[in-house]
């Protein structure tokens, strides 16, 4: 098997922090118009799977380089699981893929959707966390003419789950992917350590899903999660995209 090529110098660095993965099993139909040309869903207990993702983005640098206002940030994404089959090119690749990517600068949104073709929306966003005995988290934003609320808390203490658990599978993904404006794939590399997690102890989705995903989606409000996830985060390192 073909060893993976590493790129000589990270694209964006940055601290993902706080990231609650809230997860939902749901049917093949309503992610294959999504799916990049080459790739296959990828099944948690058999089933393919969303997770809504909401976390804070800090200490920014693009090249190396910190742009004020853009430094930190909190984000809410709606993602999904893939898999890329092996080739001569390279091993078999698992990762994510999104629909949409909620931030607060119209900047970053712009960007990302002119250079990389990513779905990004920029509307009005804030988060916090406080900690004590437990930790606390809430994400609120203003999308579709509804205001939308993520809130959780969890223990303090955090460990590393182990590899066969839930939190493992959603969380742990070294691969992105994407299209171009031709629908052509992109993937890129995202490196970081193992995530610890913290026990989450109660959580609340007060998200308008068809406003913000489309009608489609609205079949997650009802919905039972199959995983909730609170990954403490750490420095990550993202490297440029390439053709699939």
């Amino acid at each position: 098997m073909p060893a993976e090529r590493r790129p000589r110098r990270p694209f964006l660095t940055a601290r993902w922090s706080n990231l609650l993965l809230v997860s939902y099993a749901v049917d093949d139909d309503a992610l294959r118009p999504h799916l990049p040309a080459g790739l296959e869903l990828d099944r948690f207990e058999g089933r393919a799977a969303v997770s809504l993702v909401a976390f804070d983005f800090l200490d920014t640098r693009v090249r190396g380089v910190r742009w004020p206002g853009l430094i930190s940030f909190p984000e809410v994404n709606l993602r999904y699981y893939v898999r890329q089959p092996a080739s001569d090119r390279h091993p078999e690749r698992r990762g994510v893929s999104f629909i949409r990517e909620l931030v607060p600068k119209w900047l970053i949104a712009a960007t990302a959707r002119r250079l990389y073709n990513e779905p990004y929306v920029a509307c009005p966003m804030r988060s916090s966390v406080e900690a004590g005995g437990t930790v606390r988290m809430r994400h609120w934003f203003s999308l579709g003419g509804s205001e939308h609320t993520i809130e959780a808390e969890a223990d303090a203490k955090a460990a590393i789950p182990p590899e066969g658990s839930p939190e493992h599978w959603f969380k742990e993904h070294q691969w992105g992917f994407g299209k171009d404006r031709r629908g052509r794939l992109l993937v890129y590399e995202v490196r970081h350590p193992h995530w610890e997690t913290r026990g989450v102890r109660s959580f609340n989705v007060g998200v308008d899903f068809a406003k913000v995903y489309g009608e489609k989606w609205a079949i997650l409000k009802d919905a039972e999660p199959v995983s909730v996830a609170w990954a403490v985060g750490s420095g990550i390192e993202v490297y440029p995209h390439a053709r699939g």
